[in-house]
């Protein structure tokens, strides 16, 4: 019996899908036995999701991390929930603009609730969840060229750049933690209950 699976956070755009990195990475994390995180909205985050989703016998949940509506319970934004989610975390944390390192949005939970972050191309909440994700010492890969990090080196960033799926599968192989394998007791050895008054 295995211990809890690695958690793989995918952050890219929420309103582009980038299928051509975003399909491929999302049905090799399937096969990877880790869970699929994301901010469970569209673009990226919908197509990484739908991908992990179509591969049969994975161990791995699509999770999505749900922004709220302000003074409305329970509400998420339009967009939200795409319907690849298999887990639901809901939250009352901002969607809008997604900039910065603002407490009140749910990208410090993204990166947090992540083993290893993958950041494909994105803007402002993607660039936050980046900057996140080298605040907080996550194993981080920028996979697929990125406007929005112009010409800074990935090694200034403090993250590893892929342009090719197989080098983010090695990035996350050597970054992903080892799962622990959890204790096992076979019933033959187990100590007999005695029936009956002692």
């Amino acid at each position: 019996m295995n211990g809890r699976l690695s958690v793989v956070g995918v952050m890219g755009s929420g309103t582009m899908e980038h299928a051509e990195l975003a399909e491929p990475l999302g049905r090799a994390l399937a096969r990877m036995d880790v869970h699929l995180l994301t901010g469970g909205g569209g673009g990226v985050m919908a197509a990484v999701s739908r991908a992990f989703a179509s591969v049969e016998r994975r161990a791995g949940l699509v999770i999505g991390v749900l922004p709220g509506v302000a003074g409305r319970s329970g509400e998420t934004p339009p967009g939200y929930p795409n319907p690849w989610l298999e887990l639901e975390i809901r939250t009352h944390l901002d969607a809008r603009g997604g900039r910065g390192e603002a407490l009140a949005l749910r990208n410090h939970v993204n990166v947090l609730s992540s083993d290893v972050v993958v950041a494909l191309p994105g803007g402002a909440g993607t660039a936050s969840e980046i900057a996140l994700a080298m605040r907080y010492g996550r194993p981080l890969v920028l996979f697929g060229r990125d406007e929005r990090v112009g010409d800074m080196q990935a090694s200034e960033a403090g993250a590893t750049a892929a342009s090719a799926l197989e080098d983010v599968v090695a990035f996350l192989r050597s970054s992903l933690p080892v799962r622990a394998e959890a204790a096992y007791i076979a019933p033959a050895t187990c100590p007999q209950r005695k029936e009956g008054p002692s």
